[in-house]
């Protein structure tokens, strides 16, 4: 997750409006795009790239599966080949867009009353924020790792006791520390589902947490942004 892919690589892209532009902090932004007649399942990402650029980044889909639109969270990341072209595109104007794709989705076969364990950095909290959006009487906790706690992404989604922001360069969290760290200090046990999103160093460091707690690595699932 996470990769630039040139255009002239895709089988299928086509134009799609902005509808709106939704600023989270300085480098953060939600974009509402037009969902034509693409439909997806919560966990799949697209590709979106500027209308006259040659490179399209795959995001994770933010909004629900029902929703009449598509979003995605968009941090700007400095010197990067699409997110600044992304920071500078206004309502009315169009991108690119590639059909959804992928395997980071909720298994239909189990239980209705599983219970998830929810991890992610930074702007991985875009297939989650989809999932409890797309899906009601999810049984899960959201454990959201972030420098500091302005970076919680529309945390009022989240039902209350369901969420936990980690905050590791101030106080203002659920946890002051790493996500990591709390998985340490708090057990979920054997029988959850963990679904991983987020900087690769911290899934290998959750891999191994998880590991050592006796989780089978088929209860975990991860999409890596690197």
């Amino acid at each position: 997750m996470g990769k630039e892919v040139p255009v002239a690589n895709k089988i299928k892209t086509d134009l799609h409006e902005i509808l709106d532009i939704r600023h989270l902090t300085d480098s953060t932004f939600v974009l509402r795009i037009e969902k034509k007649d693409l439909d997806f399942e919560a966990g799949q990402h697209v590709c979106v790239g500027p209308p006259n650029g040659i490179h399209t980044r795959e995001y994770s889909i933010y909004s629900a599966e029902q929703d009449d639109c598509l979003e995605i969270l968009v941090k700007e990341v400095e010197n990067g080949l699409v997110s600044p072209s992304l920071k500078k595109v206004q309502k009315g104007g169009y991108v690119v867009v590639e059909e959804p794709v992928g395997y980071f989705t909720i298994n239909k076969d189990l239980p209705a009353d599983q219970k998830y364990v929810f991890i992610a950095s930074g702007t991985g909290i875009s297939p989650f924020h989809s999932f409890v959006k797309s899906k009601s009487n999810l049984n899960y906790t959201l454990l959201h790792g972030v420098k500091k706690a302005d970076e919680a992404y529309d945390s009022d989604v989240y039902e209350k006791g369901k969420y936990v922001l980690c905050t590791s360069q101030d106080t203002k969290g659920d946890y002051n520390g790493r996500v990591t760290s709390y998985l340490k200090d708090n057990k979920f046990g054997t029988d959850v589902h963990y679904y991983l999103c987020g900087n690769c160093n911290m899934i290998h460091d959750v891999y191994d947490i998880l590991e050592e707690q006796g989780v089978s690595t088929d209860n975990i699932h991860a999409e890596v942004y690197f």
